[in-house]
């Protein structure tokens, strides 16, 4: 059992249901819908648990790579496959995972057209996912990295609404350019170190004058991919036009990629950089908290909302990780963990009253806690937890990130408080006009409550939020050695340039 290779089997296991699907043949489409809803269905469901199984065996006290698999597969090149998770890469691989699960679930019944296409597009979409998160090569990363945005234009664009083709086309273009300067970026580094293997690159010391470019073409992406302020304006039109599971995984897991990229490569393969570089991802991070939480009071459109939420939220993880302490990055993962779901769960949200009254106006929604009083407590949850309330997974982040913000530079502690005010103003307005009021609107008279499945699909989303947010060190934990060892090695690397500037003075 220890032999066998876990990571492969997760990311891997979605294009065998890929493979199953393909083989679906009848003339009736509605079990060949059925067939392949199933199919995805079960074979999401048994990958989410294997990976819950790299949780369970994971171990917390050390910081190296664990489940490692290599294999050569380009040797003329040495380009491998290789693959393994540490406290850092473990979570994300769990995000996409379950949020596959609850994607299939939440388009069991919205999707009737093309229904086979549209479940082999979010298998292949995992696989990508999970495959970025595990990659330990280069290379191999920056294929995952990439391929994510073929299944993202494709869900967009042929189940996305009335603008698809727009919003697409933006996504790829946006993402896709910034993407260019980080290939060029692995090449330098390939060619610099002699090779393409992270764990390696991690304990190379890269050319104080070389590490400024090779951290601005790697930024140019990630700063697309999180989004950062000013390069966010694809990520509203890519929500709104997203099919309801799309913007779930665009928010959930995809909006983490940057963030991931920057514990991953920028801070620990760049420290001089990052260092010198801090000052600029401060000064965007405080816009982007503060100038998109007004765009975001200013909405009236629910998923333009929650998506210039999702910038202000990622300003805090940028924030955080620059602190580059202990608490500021354990709160950067954990924001992000908790951002996965609780965005997730908004988008879901909105879904749900899309797909009965298919308006996302907030001015055609006002008391619906008379019908919907089971919507209305989900709704109050998440919306809670977004703004950071104790108990709940949002409050844990924030915490952290500020405690540990706070103790490198007061005034971006201070200006990031003021994004938690006016989170809690933009949620609690949304939450006021759509669920308090008056029942006025006729066809609201009649709006049915949540069934089964979409509780069912709500519920593991409603514990991750309890448990990060009353228990978080079974989160912590499991981070803390990665998270020391990135501390460690980043002053360490700034403090010997420091000694060696001395020395040459």
């Amino acid at each position: 059992m220890d032999n066998m290779p876990w990571l492969s089997i997760i990311t891997f296991a979605p294009l065998v249901g890929v493979f199953f699907i393909l083989l679906i043949r009848d003339d009736d489409k509605e079990i060949v819908a059925r067939n392949a809803r199933w199919v995805a269905l079960w074979i999401s469901l048994i990958t989410f648990f294997v990976s819950l199984g790299i949780w369970i065996n994971f171990d917390n006290s050390t910081a190296n790579f664990q489940f490692v698999e290599k294999s050569v597969w380009m040797p003329g090149l040495n380009i491998a496959y290789h693959m393994g998770v540490d406290g850092i890469s473990m979570f994300f691989v769990i995000l996409s995972t379950i949020l596959t699960v609850l994607c299939i679930g939440a388009s069991w019944i919205t999707i009737t057209d093309r229904v086979k296409e549209y479940m082999i597009s979010f298998l292949v979409l995992e696989t990508l996912m999970v495959g970025m998160f595990s990659a330990l090569d280069l290379v191999l990363f920056y294929i995952f990295f990439e391929g994510v945005l073929i299944p993202m234009f494709i869900i967009i664009g042929v189940w996305g609404g009335a603008r698809r083709n727009y919003a697409a086309y933006k996504l790829f273009l946006y993402t896709l350019a910034g993407s260019v300067l980080m290939l060029l970026a692995i090449l330098t580094m390939m060619f610099q170190a002699g090779t393409a293997e992270i764990p390696k690159l991690l304990t190379h010391n890269f050319p104080a004058t070389l590490q400024p470019w090779l951290w601005l073409a790697f930024f140019a992406s990630f700063a697309v991919k999180m989004p950062m302020w000013p390069v966010h304006t694809w990520l509203p039109d890519a929500h709104v036009e997203a099919p309801t599971a799309g913007s779930v995984i665009l928010a959930g897991v995809l909006l983490k990629f940057g963030g991931y990229g920057f514990l991953r490569f920028s801070l620990p393969m760049f420290p001089l950089a990052s260092a010198d570089f801090t000052p600029l991802i401060y000064t965007l991070s405080i816009i982007a908290v503060i100038y998109t939480s007004l765009v975001a009071l200013a909405q009236e459109d629910m998923k333009k909302l929650i998506a210039y939420s999702s910038v202000a939220h990622m300003g805090f993880v940028t924030i955080g990780t620059f602190a580059a302490n202990t608490q500021g990055i354990e709160g950067a993962i954990i924001q992000m963990l908790s951002h996965g779901v609780v965005s997730a769960a908004l988008f879901l949200i909105v879904g749900v009253v899309y797909d009965r009254i298919h308006s996302r106006d907030i001015e055609a929604y006002s008391g619906l806690v008379h019908r919907m009083p089971k919507y209305a407590l989900i709704f109050m949850i998440f919306m809670m937890a977004s703004v950071g309330l104790p108990g709940t997974s949002g409050f844990v982040g924030e915490f952290l990130i500020l405690v540990g913000t706070f103790k490198t530079n007061t005034w971006v502690a201070a200006f990031a408080t003021t994004g938690i005010i006016l989170g809690a103003a933009y949620m609690l307005y949304l939450y006021r006009r759509v669920i308090f009021g008056e029942l006025t609107k006729e066809n609201l008279k009649s709006i049915l409550d949540l069934n089964r499945r979409e509780v069912a699909i709500f519920a593991p989303l409603l514990l991750v939020v309890f448990v990060m947010g009353i228990y978080p060190s079974l989160f912590l934990d499991a981070m803390h050695a990665s998270v020391e060892n990135l501390v460690e090695r980043y002053h360490s690397a700034l403090a010997a340039a420091q000694h060696i500037s001395v020395v040459a003075k």
